[in-house]
Formats: structure tokens, C-alpha cells, sequence
């Protein structure tokens, strides 16, 4: 029998007519011979009006108190919709998530899931029963206090347990171990994943697949109808999950495993991040360890950094510069303040900044990705604060208000309102990864596209299963094959990025690592090339340079290696970077420059350190 979990939000369930309509589509779902697992959400403005509520009766409500109450809105829901399922004749059992078997960490407001011991649940669906499961929530396995999951809770909880009740054997004498067919459906109040949001472009089209990493990346750049630690669940277990509307019977969105034609689509979606902060630490010692005394402090209060941006030492002293959500900045002041005071540096800091950002895994084999976007940038006269990019990521920090017109311009600069393959045009045939053989064109209710990989080791994934929101780290890769080109005192003004890498993409070079940070009122941007081409990029830059300001210096260096860190959930999973550069400080490897994303961290480092930097740090991950 295949099991189908359903994930429904609080615009779904905003009210009992909303509710009634939900309990038929649940119903339905288990006429159609399926077990049925549901998460659902607080109904409607639920959680907001308990916020409110809270603060109007103590202005900074204890966390493990508000974790007690903020709960209630799922339990709510859920006992409703168990309610409305049995007046329809089917039978329903409702369970918390601590009575579900949701195991979590002790951090209130932001627990990760530890284990899910799904005997309660399993037992019910022995019985025929419909199980409902509250969202959002789950038990700490050291003080068996109730805990929430945080953004995107309930997301994480629904892709949590298709997982698994897909992987886990089950419990000796049940009848239902491992399910070999399983689904999650993610039912929201929009029809699937756009090319970015529709409210901002109303041109924006509806994707009909996307890779798990090009959803993880969108995710964390500010795509709202998921969160990423969902993703990394469907991707660390093979579990499709499926967006689509609660409102409709329509096909939504599939996020599945990559596949080759994916590759031809250079940039498959924009995001906004509207909700940014910026922070520099200027004049830090250029030396090893300062990065991972400043990422572990972070990390050591649970704060995501997001864009960083590390300036080439001069003269001893570097800069830093990061991103954090702006509700963040507060705490993340607070533990930098000290801290910059120690290592001799300044803070600057600007809320009022937005973070504009194009995904697609195209970005892998496509070159002047970065050129066209910066060109779309400076022809509608948007400055650029910051500059990342990443594997399958190019994210750009702009003033908030232009973000929204950024948006716009890098939308319609990839022609992402178009027709495509996999968005409004027939994608082409999926290989089964079972036999290679090629299927049809799958815009089916389970494409093939989903098909489990045969070749994963499910005996791992089993194990997995008992620590997972673990770090992931797949693999470690070292380049020596390229050279860098930095610009010192670029203007701070509109185009100048654009005209440098239009000159270094006319000359026919291919530009890879891009870092860009503000100190002092003027841009310090950093490229990396071929080491074959490294003396032509030089010069094509100090030309173009040269016309811009003659003041600004470049230089070249061709000593340099990159590592890369690869994995799932790199950006979202603090303590990636602090392993990482932790394991470089204690061998006295300085960082150069550092550029991360959510499948990704990469450093550069001297390159006559690189071999024992990439030893260290496979040591440090557990792949020597």
C-alpha cells in the first residue's frame, strides 16, 4: 500500500468551511487506497495573534513558555480536522508531535529534529485509521519539554515523517514496515513554486519540476512557499515532495532529483530576500582563526549567517562582511560588539538593505551568468552593497528600495516569464534510475522523475534516520587550477561591477568565485579565473579600471587554492562553517576569502597550504 503525506497550511485551515474542504480531500485521498499521514499548520493568523498576545503580557516572553503556547494553534487545528474527518464517516486519530515521536533539541524557538519514533503513528494506520500529527512541534530529548521547529515547522515536520515512515523497518510485528511508495504533498494557498513570487512579477511562471538543490538555494534566498530544512529532508531520504494549491485539483510544482535536461536551464528562478541586515567588521587582523572566532560567536547562538564577503588582507588588517535577518541583528550586535573590541575592529552595520539572488543549475556549465545579471542591474541604475556566488547561486545585495525593481530586472533579463522545459513546456524524458531506460514525458500525478535511486544505501539512510538534521558533509575538493584577480577602492557607484566583468567576459574569460564588500565607502571586489588566463584578465581589468577611477588599485595572484565543502544544508547548519574553519585555524591556515550557500562552502586559502588544508578538513569531516 503506498502512503501519502499531506502538509496543509493556515490559510488552508483559516476556517470550518476551509477545514470541511480539507477533510474531504484527506478523505479522498484514503478512498483512493492510500495510508494517510497530515500535518497541518495553526488556522489562519493563529500564531501571530498568540505573539501578540504573549507580548502584551510580558514584553519579552520566556522561550520555553512561548513554546507552550504557541503549540496550542497546531493542537488546535488538528483536533478539527480530525473532527471533520470522522463526520464524514472515516476514521481519524490526532497526536501532538511529542506523541507523534518527534524527538527534538533542547532550543526553544528553534529546535531541530533529533528522531522520529513513529510507533504511535504506525499502530493507528494498522487500525485504518486516518493520522493527523500537529505540526511545528516536538518533544526535547533531554528535558521532555514541548519544543517548536522554528520557520517553516511544519514544512520540516511532514517531509520529516514521510521520511521516515518510508526508511524506518518499524517495529517487529507490525504490519506496516517501510513504505516503498511515498508522497509528500505540500498544500498551500498558491498552486506551486514560481520563477519568483507573483505578487511582486506578475509574469512570473509556474515551474513544473525543480531540482531538490535549486528549491534549497531558492529557499534560503527568500522563495517563501518552502523552507529549506524541508528540502534537505526530501534530498537526504529521496522523498518527492509535491506543491500544489489546496484550493485546486491542479498539478503543482514536483521538487525531485536533478536531471540532465535541468542542466540546459541556465537559471531556473529569482528570489527577494526583503527581511536582510548587513554587518562589516573592518580592520580584523588578516591571521588564521579570526573567521571561525567570528562564525563560531554566531554560531554558538544559533544566528544563520548568510552572504559573506571577506576582503584580501592589506597591510595585516581584512574585513568581513555578512548578512543576517534583520530581526537577528540585535543579538548578532551583542555578541560582535565584544568581540570587535578584542580584535581591534569597527562595526558597521545597514538594516535597510535587500538580497536579490537567480538560481539554476545551468550556472554549472554556462559562462557570463554574473555578467548579464550585473548588466540588468546597472541598467536600471541599482547599485550592488555586496556580491556572492556559489555553485548554483549568484545573490547580490542592493539598497531595500530598489529591491523590488531589482527583482524585476533579473526576472526579465533571464526570460524566466517564458515558456521552457519543466515550466509550461513538456519536459524531456526522465531516465529511470532503476533501468536507465527513458519514460515519457512525465506530467503524471508520480512522474518518473521521483523514482527512487536503487543505488542508495538504504541501510545508511536507516541510520540516518536516528540523527536527522545532522550535519551532512558529502565531500571536500580542492582547486589549484585558478588565479585571483582583486580590485581595491572600485567606486561605490552603479555599473562599475557591471562594466569590469562585460570587459573580462569580452575577452572570452571565464570568471567563477565572486566575493564584493563595502569598507570605508568603497568596493572591494575579488574574482577568480583560470590560471591560463590570469595575466590577460589582469590586464583587461586594469584597462576597464582605469577608466572608471584611476585611483583604484589591481592585482593578481596566481598562489591560490580553493576548497570546497559539499553537502546539504551548508548555510543552515551553523556549525558547517565552524568546523570547518575551526579545523583551518588549529593547523594555522589563513582564509582569504569564504563564499557559502545551502550545498556549498568554499574558502580560498595559499596555495602551498592546499594539500594540507584539504587533508584537515576531510579529517575534520569524517572522509579521510
Amino acid at each position: 500500500m503506498a502512503l501519502v503525506v499531506q502538509k496543509y497550511g493556515g490559510s488552508s485551515v483559516a476556517d470550518a468551511d476551509r477545514i470541511r474542504r480539507v477533510a474531504e480531500r484527506i478523505v479522498e485521498a484514503k478512498k483512493q487506497g492510500n495510508d494517510v499521514v497530515v500535518v497541518v499548520s495553526a488556522m489562519g493568523d493563529t500564531t501571530d495573534n498568540l505573539l501578540d498576545l504573549a507580548q502584551q503580557v510580558c514584553p519579552a516572553p520566556p522561550a520555553r513558555e512561548l513554546d507552550m503556547l504557541l503549540t496550542a494553534g497546531e493542537r488546535i487545528s488538528n483536533a478539527l480536522v480530525a473532527m471533520a474527518i470522522e463526520s464524514l464517516g472515516a476514521q481519524a486519530r490526532s497526536f501532538t508531535g511529542s506523541q507523534a515521536g518527534v524527538i527534538t533539541t533542547g532550543t526553544h524557538g528553534k529546535a531541530k529534529i533529533i528522531d522520529v519514533t513513529p510507533t504511535r503513528l504506525r499502530a493507528a494506520l494498522d487500525e485504518g485509521r486516518i493520522v493527523l500529527v500537529a505540526g511545528f512541534q516536538g518533544v526535547s530529548q533531554d528535558t521532555r519539554d514541548v519544543t517548536t521547529l522554528g520557520r517553516g515547522g511544519s514544512d520540516t515536520t511532514a517531509v520529516a515523517l514521510a521520511a521516515v515512515m518510508k526508511h524506518d523497518p518499524g517495529e517487529p510485528g507490525t504490519s506496516t514496515p517501510g513504505y516503498s511508495d511515498v508522497d509528500c504533498e505540500i498544500y498551500t494557498d498558491v498552486d506551486g513554486v514560481y520563477t519568483t513570487d507573483p505578487r511582486i512579477v506578475p509574469e512570473a511562471r509556474k515551474m513544473d519540476f525543480i531540482s531538490y538543490d535549486e528549491m534549497l538555494e531558492l529557499a534560503s534566498v527568500g522563495a517563501g512557499v518552502m523552507h529549506s530544512r524541508s528540502i534537505e529532508f526530501g534530498k537526504k531520504f529521496d522523498v518527492p515532495i509535491h506543491v500544489r494549491s489546496s484550493f485546486s485539483d491542479a498539478e503543482g510544482t514536483w521538487i525531485v532529483p536533478e536531471a540532465e535536461w535541468m542542466r540546459d536551464v541556465v537559471v531556473c528562478g529569482a528570489a527577494l530576500g526583503r527581511d536582510e541586515a548587513r554587518i562589516s567588521l573592518n580592520g580584523v587582523p588578516d591571521q588564521p582563526g579570526v573567521s571561525h572566532r567570528v562564525f563560531a560567536a554566531m554560531a554558538d547562538h544559533h544566528i544563520v549567517v548568510d552572504m559573506i564577503a571577506q576582503n584580501v588582507g592589506e597591510g595585516g588588517k581584512a574585513a568581513i562582511g555578512f548578512t543576517v535577518l534583520g530581526d537577528e541583528l540585535p543579538a548578532a550586535l551583542n555578541i560582535l560588539r565584544p568581540l570587535a573590541a578584542e580584535l581591534g575592529a569597527s562595526i558597521e552595520f545597514d538594516e535597510q538593505v535587500s538580497k536579490v539572488s537567480i538560481v539554476g543549475t545551468g550556472m554549472r556549465t554556462h559562462s557570463g551568468v554574473a555578467e548579464r545579471m550585473f548588466a540588468a542591474l546597472a541598467a536600471e541604475n541599482v547599485n550592488m552593497k555586496m556580491i556572492t556566488t556559489a555553485d548554483i547561486k549568484i545573490s547580490v545585495l542592493v539598497s531595500r528600495k530598489e529591491g523590488v525593481k531589482a527583482l524585476r530586472a533579473v526576472h526579465q533579463a533571464f526570460g524566466l516569464g517564458l515558456p521552457r522545459p519543466g515550466a509550461g513546456q513538456p519536459a524531456p524524458p526522465f531516465p529511470s534510475h532503476s533501468t536507465g531506460e527513458m519514460g515519457r514525458p512525465p506530467f503524471q500525478r508520480r512522474p518518473t522523475a521521483v523514482t527512487p535511486n536503487s543505488n542508495r544505501d538504504l541501510a545508511a539512510l536507516t541510520q540516518q534516520l536516528a540523527s536527522m538534521e545532522d550535519i551532512v558533509v558529502s565531500d571536500v575538493l580542492l582547486d589549484t587550477d585558478q588565479g585571483r584577480i582583486t580590485i581595491f577602492g572600485l567606486p561605490d557607484k552603479p555599473g562599475c561591477c557591471s562594466r569590469v566583468f562585460q570587459a573580462v567576459a569580452s575577452a572570452g574569460i571565464i570568471v567563477d568565485m565572486i566575493v564584493q564588500n563595502l569598507s570605508a565607502g568603497r568596493a572591494e571586489l575579488s574574482f577568480s579565473v583560470p590560471q591560463a588566463d590570469l595575466d590577460r584578465a589582469l590586464k583587461v581589468t586594469r584597462d576597464v579600471v582605469g577608466t572608471l577611477d584611476p585611483a583604484t588599485r589591481v592585482a593578481a595572484d596566481a598562489n591560490i587554492a580553493r576548497l570546497f565543502v559539499h553537502g546539504v544544508g551548508m548555510r543552515t547548519h551553523t556549525g558547517v562553517a565552524r568546523r570547518m574553519f575551526g579545523a583551518l585555524a588549529e593547523r594555522g591556515i589563513n582564509i582569504s576569502m569564504i563564499n557559502t550557500s545551502e550545498v556549498r562552502i568554499s574558502v580560498v586559502v595559499d596555495r602551498a597550504r592546499g594539500q594540507e588544508a584539504l587533508a584537515c578538513l576531510k579529517e575534520a569531516f569524517h572522509l579521510a
